[in-house]
């Protein structure tokens, strides 16, 4: 196996989960490795200490596996009387274009900005993805570790290999997001879980299915997150900041990126007897016959909100009561589309827009389980002019 032309050490600074495997992955190929993180963790296979300059004195490689640019930037201060003159510093980490650029033009020759295209499994497969930027000869004394990490893809310079990654990492964000939409919509029709999964395995989401698929199955797994929402909405609001274009959520509206991600990524599956109730009321509204309406709510139901300016909470007689037992007139033009689901144990809330029309509903709904079975015991609504 190539090694680098000297004797060495590599500090790896950083031992979070990607900081962590890359710690591991190097020492198992038989790299003298020592590790030191902020959080204290430790490593079994990786020789450990307390203190970054320690780590960093004999090191002929020192390797930032870090959160975000300011911890990157911290670290390095606080490493920078001790760093060999002769040693390379290696950033796999994700931060901001232009952070990357600052520590290129800080470090000079000595600096490489490597960031990481893949997740845990890979570096433990030594599969990664790296784009490379740094100068030729810094990049050639680097090249045996990071090969052994994965395959190494030059980038100009330390601003594009860091603006690169993070469109990678949008278009991560992208098909997570594309995944859940596919999945309420299958939902709001009534899909089995299992046959939708099928077959959104065989169009252009199948790798980011089949690796989630028992957790969107609700399947009790051991398996790593590939990675984490904090993180992932990090690098979406960097990306957002350095190209000066807002994020959008689903809606169209200016959010933080946290907010749909974060329900994108944590959409298990939904049980068929907490859908029910919202789809009886579905077959209430595309029918006009009250007895599904029945079959939804509980007895004791109110249904509330604004209705000619003022305010309004109907007893579910009451509401029932507005329906006479047959389709609206442009029934076939109308739609519904159950947007959200959260199940907390025996309640659950569930969100609902409902296009009638010129006019549209967005219903908030509380749903518990009552005598084994789900029932929305209030529901609120806000019609759109």
């Amino acid at each position: 196996m190539a090694r680098m032309t000297t004797p060495h050490t590599t500090a790896v600074l950083g031992l979070g989960r990607m900081g962590g495997a890359i710690a591991t992955r190097l020492a198992t190929q038989g790299w003298d490795v020592v590790g030191w993180t902020r959080s204290g963790r430790t490593s079994g296979t990786v020789r450990m200490t307390g203190d970054p300059n320690e780590a960093v004195a004999r090191a002929d490689l020192v390797l930032l596996a870090l959160f975000d640019g300011p911890a990157c930037q911290q670290v390095l201060d606080d490493v920078r009387d001790t760093l060999r003159t002769d040693t390379i510093v290696l950033n796999t980490s994700t931060i901001a274009p232009i952070e990357a650029s600052r520590l290129a033009r800080q470090l000079g020759p000595s600096y490489v900005h490597a960031p990481l295209l893949g997740s845990v499994p890979a570096v433990a497969a030594g599969t990664l993805q790296i784009l490379a930027a740094a100068d030729q000869n810094a990049l050639d004394r680097v090249r045996p570790v990071l090969e052994t990490l994965g395959s190494v893809r030059r980038a100009d310079n330390a601003f594009t290999a860091a603006a690169l990654k993070l469109i990678a990492n949008n278009s991560l964000a992208g098909a997570v997001l594309g995944l859940r939409d596919s999945l309420r919509q299958a939902d709001a029709l009534g899909l089995p879980r299992t046959q939708t999964l099928d077959v959104l395995e065989l169009g252009q989401l199948g790798a980011l299915v089949t690796r989630k698929r028992p957790f969107l199955l609700g399947e009790p797994t051991a398996a790593t997150a590939e990675f984490t929402i904090g993180a992932l909405a990090k690098d979406m609001a960097l990306l957002a900041a350095a190209s000066d274009t807002p994020l959008r959520s689903a809606t169209g509206l200016a959010a933080a990126p946290e907010a749909d991600i974060a329900v994108a990524a944590t959409v298990p599956a939904v049980e068929d007897a907490v859908l029910e109730p919202l789809r009886a009321y579905i077959r209430g509204h595309a029918t006009g016959d009250p007895t599904h309406f029945r079959d939804a709510f509980l007895p004791t139901a109110h249904i509330e909100g604004i209705r000619d300016g003022a305010f309004v909470s109907w007893r579910l007689d009451e509401y029932c009561a507005l329906f006479q037992g047959r389709p609206a007139p442009d029934e076939p033009t109308r739609t519904r589309r159950i947007d959200a689901i959260d199940v907390h144990g025996t309640v659950a809330t569930a969100t609902m827009t409902l296009s009638h029309g010129a006019v549209t509903f967005t219903d908030i709904f509380l749903l518990v389980l009552a005598d084994g079975s789900w029932r929305i015991a209030n529901k609120a609504y806000h019609r759109h002019a």
